[in-house]
């Protein structure tokens, strides 16, 4: 059949191809085994799921052609911003590139602060670095947190009170 309208022919093959089941609709599992980083690696499931949430607009579960649609527009516009922050295109982001990304994008972050991402999302090894999935993960939690955080900063000084339910709240509306 022919894509919908308002649907690139290209992501219609590939939702089709990607909808295992023939269900009309993509899981997070389907999806997960659509996408891969520059190592082959499959997406973890937590960004998947971010982005399965994201763009089920029934809060299914999953995602018809128009949401695979935008989302595949979505990460093609991580994946430029990405490769834009991986200056030694090796694939990955190292802790400096991670540094100048967060700093180009406006914020400021302390390396001690990098080195805890690093830590929590990069892949093991004597260099470690980040991958497409991990990075699209970090920058849309550091983007939620920080506009949760900012409709509590509303002189823009960067300090707020909150009460611990308050934390929470906004933790679990913005992250879960």
């Amino acid at each position: 059949g022919n894509a919908p309208p308002g649907v690139d022919p290209e992501a219609f093959s590939w939702f089709q191809a990607v909808d295992a089941d023939h269900s009309g609709y993509i899981s997070v599992k389907e999806l997960k085994q659509a996408l891969v980083n520059s190592n082959w690696s499959t997406f973890n499931d937590e960004t998947c799921l971010l982005m399965i949430n994201m763009f089920d607009k029934t809060r299914s579960g999953r995602i018809d052609v128009y949401g695979f649609s935008a989302l595949l527009r979505f990460i093609q516009q991580w994946r430029n911003l990405f490769q834009q922050y991986d200056r030694d295109q090796s694939g990955s982001i190292s802790f400096n590139e991670l540094q100048q990304a967060f700093s180009q994008m406006g914020y400021n972050l302390s390396p001690q602060f990098s080195q805890l991402l690093m830590a929590r999302y990069a892949q093991r090894s004597s260099n470690p670095s980040i991958q497409l999935d991990r990075f699209i993960q970090i920058c849309m939690q550091l983007q939620s947190t920080t506009d949760a955080f900012r409709e509590k900063d509303t002189a823009l000084v960067g300090n707020v009170r909150l009460s611990y339910e308050d934390f929470l709240t906004m933790v679990v509306t913005r992250m879960m």
